[in-house]
């Protein structure tokens, strides 16, 4: 089997949507095919929609077309365009431009499906790079034992958000995503539907793809060097390693689940935060209704959850000043007018 097959297009993918829990971001303009994949399926696992639905109730353009050129002369001939003169549509204008809406959702309903297929493929393919042995795949533990053990260098793929909170010393940080700073329209429609649709409570920012990754690597590191890779929870890190494979590093090491299955004692860590909780923001992280918060305070015990309760509790407290404030705002305001 070739090292590339024919037809195989490079894979890069930005979000994690191998374990349960991954967060919502989006993605800036023009990044590579896998990249618009993995926004896609990213966003389908997490609201928990299936491409069932889709492929069972999707009809074809050309069906509602021959619906359309089928019932055309009917209409035509008992209501004619302003028959009356008065310049208002008709009902087979009202159709026509019904027909225009449908085909456009089945246009969308296409899309997600294509994006569908390719995400497939691009799990077949990391899966036979593991399988076949191209990137040897390490846990967390291992990973450990690697570098203390031997020359392997690691590198971590993970955006600054989740770097500054913890990470591994002596690694090497050349993120294959990071917070997309740009003020464009585009950029700024899609920070503003990634905070909509999610990004409030997971913290979750709007990442952009590094089109000089590899270059960055290859300034850092000779091909024959032996390099392990990762990130959060595993999934950008072997996206990462297939690009590296295709430009011909040959000796890689994929960290399975990321830093947030390794324990404390696997690797040397720096920084504020557990590597559990690196992964993790916004009001979720504040009220700590987050799965990997749960872990760490069924091994701390009350006094960790006893922090979060108070946080709630002012929360509460405070939604209630404000309801307050405001209706004695309204009286307050109308007293002052008549005055």
């Amino acid at each position: 089997m070739s090292e590339r097959s024919a037809g195989a297009r490079p894979c890069v993918m930005g979000f994690e949507f191998y374990n349960k829990g991954y967060k919502l971001p989006t993605v800036s303009a023009s990044p590579p095919l896998a990249l618009r994949v993995a926004r896609k399926s990213s966003e389908m696992e997490a609201f928990g929609r299936s491409f069932t639905t889709t492929l069972t109730t999707c009809r074809s353009p050309q069906s509602r077309r021959a619906d359309c050129k089928r019932s055309s002369p009917k209409l035509l001939a008992t209501r004619p365009i302003f028959a009356h003169g008065g310049g208002g549509y008709s009902s087979h204008s009202r159709r026509l431009k019904a027909n225009v809406r449908m085909d456009a959702a089945v246009g969308g309903e296409e899309e997600e499906m294509r994006q569908a297929k390719e995400m497939a493929a691009a799990r077949r393919r990391w899966e036979a790079l593991i399988r076949e042995q191209k990137v040897k795949a390490l846990t967390p533990r291992e990973a450990g034992y690697a570098i203390q053990l031997s020359s392997k260098a690691l590198l971590d793929v993970r955006p600054s958000t989740e770097r500054e909170k913890a990470w591994v010393r002596g690694s090497t940080w050349i993120p294959i995503f990071d917070v997309d700073n740009a003020t464009d329209f585009g950029a700024l429609s899609r920070k503003i539907t990634n905070f909509v649709m999610g990004g409030w409570w997971s913290g979750s920012l709007t990442l952009s793809y590094d089109r000089d990754f590899i270059s960055k690597v290859e300034e850092k590191f000779p091909k024959e060097t032996d390099i392990i890779v990762v990130c959060q929870k595993g999934l950008r890190s072997l996206a990462a390693c297939e690009q590296l494979y295709n430009a011909g590093f040959r000796n890689l090491f994929w960290v399975q689940g990321g830093l947030e299955a390794a324990d404390e004692e696997d690797f040397a860590r720096e920084g504020p935060q557990p590597f559990k909780l690196a992964g993790i923001g916004g009001i979720s992280e504040f009220l700590g209704w987050t799965d990997q918060q749960r872990i760490v305070a069924a091994k701390e015990g009350w006094s960790y959850r006893l922090v979060f309760t108070g946080r709630l509790l002012g929360l509460v407290l405070l939604a209630d000043a404000l309801f307050l404030g405001a209706q004695k705002l309204g009286p307050f305001l109308q007293e002052l007018r008549s005055h």
